[in-house]
C-alpha cells in the first residue's frame, strides 16, 4: 500500500490549481494575443523616404517553388499606408552555364498597410529582392533586399546598397566596359572595381565611360539652350531673261524682204536700229495717198475748205505710222517727194535677238513673229527649292548668289515671286528673284548658286553633331552623370547645318555629346536590344 502524506497532497493540489488557472487564462486571452502576434511588426524593417517599409516571409524558411512576402507600410509617424502600388523583383545572377533568373509580381492590399505578393523560387540559393511602393501622395520609394531558401526570414537593404535601376544584368569595369560578370570584384584586366550594370541600363543601350577614357577618345559634350535659329537654304538657279520686258517684231501688212541687216541670233540691237526693208503693194500705195493729201493741201490751203485737207493728210500720215513706220522715215519719204520701193522696219526696244524666223527675199504675212529681242538690262534668277523648303520662303526675303562665271563677287536680290506650281519629276517648286544687270555680265542659261536666309526666331537647338540617323529615327547620347551616357530619340525640325531645332526629346540644360558619339554609339548597340539599333 503506498502512504501519501498530507504535505505532499497539499503541494499536488496547489500545483493543479495553478495549472488551471494558467488554461483560463490561456483561453481568455488566447484571441488578443493571437492578433496582436498577427499585427506585430516583421522581423526585417527600413526606412525608405517617408515611409518605413517591413516584411516577412511565409512559409518563414522559403522554399523552392510557391512562397509569399508580406510587407508592411507606414508613415513616419507609423500610421499603416493604404492605397499604394507595390511591385516585388527578385533575381538569382547567373552561374557556370546556369543563366541568370529573376521573376516580378504586384502585391495586392490585405488590410490598413499590408500587402501580399507571390515569390516563386526556380531554385535553391540566395536570392536578390527589390520593393518599389509608389503611395498615393509623395515620391516613390525602394528598397533592396536579400533571401537564401532553407534560411529563415529575409534581409531588407537601403536603396544606396542597391542599383538605382533595379535587376542587375551583370559587372562590368568602367575602363574596359568588354569585362562582364556575374558578381561584385575586381577588373581581371585593371584589378579596378566592377560597378553594376542593371538590365533596364542594358535594354536602354547606357554606358558608363569614366572622364579619363572620354579624353583619350575625345568625347565632348554640349549643353542644350535655346538662340535664335536663322536657316540657310541653298537651290541651284539659272539665269533668264525678265519676260515682262521682251518684245516680239512683226509686220501689219504683207509684203517681202528685200534688205536683212539683223541676220543672225543673239546680235545686239538699239532702240531705232534697222532690222530689214520691206517692199509691201499697201505700204507703197499709202506713200501715194499720203504725197497726194499733201499736194491737196497745199492747194487748199487758200481755199474755202482747208480743214478737209488737212485732215486727210493726218489720216495718211497716221496710217504709215500705226504700220510701225518710223515718223523720221515718213519724213524723209515726204521731203524726196516720191514714194519708197522699201520703207525700212526698226528695232523697238534695245536687247538682243533671242529669235529669229526670217531670211532674206521672204515673204512675210501680218502678225507673224519675225524677231524677239531680250533687254538685259534687268534680268531673272529661276531657282530649285525643294518642296519641303516652300512653306520657309516669301516674297521679299533677300538672296545671295555666286555664279562661276563671277568669281569672289556676290549679288544681293530679293525673292519676287514663288511659282503656285511644282515639278512632278524633281518634286521641286519655282522661285524668282530679279536682278538689275546694267552691265549685261549675266547672260541667260548662267548657272547661278542661290542662298537664302530666313530668321526662324529662338528656338531649343541641338548641335548637328550630336544628332545620329538610325533609320527614320534621331538619337542622341544624353550625359547622365556619373560617367552615364545614354541613348534618346529625339524629333528635330528645321536645321541650317550647324544645329538642328528640337521639337521634341530634350529639355534646356541637358548635356549632349557632340564628339565621339559614333564611339559610343557602337558600344551602346554591344550592350542594348533596341529596335532602332
Amino acid at each position: 500500500m503506498i502512504r501519501i502524506s498530507r504535505s505532499s497532497l497539499r503541494l499536488a493540489a496547489a500545483c493543479a490549481a495553478v495549472v488551471v488557472l494558467a488554461g483560463v487564462a490561456f483561453l481568455a486571452l488566447r484571441g488578443p494575443l493571437a492578433k496582436w502576434l498577427a499585427s506585430a511588426p516583421a522581423a526585417s524593417a527600413i526606412a525608405a523616404g517617408r515611409l518605413r517599409i517591413s516584411a516577412e516571409l511565409v512559409p518563414e524558411v522559403p522554399r523552392v517553388g510557391a512562397n509569399e512576402l508580406r510587407i508592411r507600410l507606414a508613415d513616419a509617424a507609423g500610421a499603416p499606408v493604404e492605397g499604394a502600388e507595390v511591385e516585388v523583383r527578385w533575381t538569382m545572377a547567373a552561374m557556370g552555364s546556369t543563366p541568370a533568373m529573376n521573376g516580378r509580381a504586384m502585391a495586392e492590399s490585405h488590410g490598413p498597410g499590408e500587402y501580399r505578393a507571390p515569390l516563386a523560387l526556380a531554385m535553391n540559393g540566395t536570392w536578390r529582392l527589390e520593393i518599389r511602393a509608389r503611395p498615393v501622395e509623395g515620391e516613390p520609394v525602394r528598397v533592396g533586399g536579400s533571401l537564401t531558401t532553407g534560411t529563415a526570414g529575409v534581409v531588407l537593404e537601403p536603396a544606396s546598397a542597391v542599383p538605382a535601376l533595379g535587376d542587375v544584368s551583370h559587372w562590368t569595369c568602367p575602363m574596359h566596359p568588354s569585362v562582364h560578370e556575374t558578381h561584385a570584384g575586381q577588373c581581371p584586366i585593371c584589378g579596378m572595381d566592377l560597378v553594376p550594370v542593371t538590365r533596364e541600363e542594358v535594354e536602354s543601350g547606357e554606358v558608363r565611360i569614366d572622364a579619363a577614357k572620354r579624353q583619350r577618345v575625345g568625347i565632348r559634350t554640349e549643353r542644350v539652350e535655346r538662340g535664335r535659329l536663322e536657316l540657310r537654304l541653298r537651290a541651284v538657279g539659272r539665269v533668264t531673261t525678265d519676260e515682262t520686258a521682251l518684245v516680239d517684231v512683226s509686220v501689219k501688212v504683207r509684203g517681202w524682204i528685200t534688205r536683212l541687216d539683223v541676220a543672225a541670233l543673239g546680235a545686239p540691237v538699239r532702240r531705232g536700229d534697222t532690222l530689214f526693208l520691206l517692199y509691201s503693194p499697201e505700204l507703197f500705195a499709202a506713200q501715194q495717198e499720203l504725197l497726194q493729201a499733201l499736194r491737196s493741201q497745199r492747194a487748199a490751203s487758200g481755199g474755202s475748205a482747208p480743214e478737209r485737207a488737212d485732215s486727210l493728210a493726218r489720216a495718211s500720215r497716221k496710217r504709215l505710222e500705226l504700220w510701225n513706220i518710223a515718223s523720221a522715215d515718213v519724213e524723209a519719204m515726204i521731203r524726196s517727194g516720191e514714194p519708197q520701193d522699201a520703207l525700212p522696219v526698226r528695232s523697238p526696244a534695245s536687247g538682243y535677238v533671242v529669235e529669229k524666223d526670217v531670211v532674206e527675199g521672204a515673204a512675210v504675212e501680218p502678225g507673224a513673229r519675225l524677231y524677239r529681242i531680250a533687254p538685259l538690262d534687268r534680268v531673272w534668277i529661276e531657282a530649285a527649292v525643294q518642296e519641303a523648303d516652300l512653306p520657309l520662303v516669301e516674297v521679299g526675303q533677300a538672296a545671295r548668289i555666286s555664279l562661276t562665271s563671277l568669281p569672289g563677287e556676290s549679288l544681293v536680290g530679293n525673292v519676287a515671286y514663288v511659282y503656285p506650281t511644282l515639278d512632278a519629276d524633281t518634286r521641286t517648286g519655282r522661285i524668282r528673284i530679279v536682278l538689275q544687270n546694267p552691265e549685261h555680265k549675266l547672260l541667260p542659261d548662267m548657272y547661278a548658286d542661290v542662298e537664302l536666309r530666313i530668321d526662324r526666331g529662338e528656338k531649343l537647338l541641338v548641335p548637328v553633331s550630336a544628332v545620329l540617323y538610325a533609320g527614320p529615327r534621331r538619337v542622341v547620347f544624353v550625359d547622365l552623370g556619373d560617367g552615364r551616357l545614354a541613348p534618346r530619340q529625339i524629333e528635330v525640325g528645321a536645321g541650317n547645318g550647324d544645329v538642328y531645332e528640337v521639337l521634341s526629346g530634350l529639355e534646356r540644360g541637358e548635356t549632349v555629346v557632340t564628339s565621339g558619339n559614333f564611339l559610343v554609339a557602337s558600344e551602346s548597340r554591344l550592350k542594348s536590344a533596341l529596335s532602332q539599333w
